[in-house]
């Protein structure tokens, strides 16, 4: 299944307290729950007006829904083509 990075601009983002991470990620949670086990979340990257995640989902609309009901910002959704990592310099 398809690996999409979601870029969100949210001010103040990288100075958010635990608090209200854990409340951002148990909507988003709940939101996922609701949608069914075809749409995952990975990981976030939280960087100072910006989360940065990384969702398995079956298409880029999908994800767009789930930015929608949980009324998260979704500005800019890139399907991911490739991963490497310092492994793949092994060939």
């Amino acid at each position: 299944m398809p690996k999409y990075l979601i870029e969100r601009e949210i001010p103040g983002a990288g100075s958010m307290t635990t608090e209200q991470l854990t409340g951002i990620s148990q909507k988003s949670c709940g939101v996922l729950r609701d949608m069914g086990p075809q749409i995952q979340w990975v990981q976030s990257y939280v960087a100072g007006d910006k989360v940065y995640c990384v969702y398995i989902a079956p298409n880029e609309e999908a994800v767009r829904e789930h930015a929608k009901r949980g009324d998260f910002p979704a500005n800019k959704v890139t399907q991911i083509a490739r991963i490497i990592d310092p492994t793949t310099a092994e060939g």
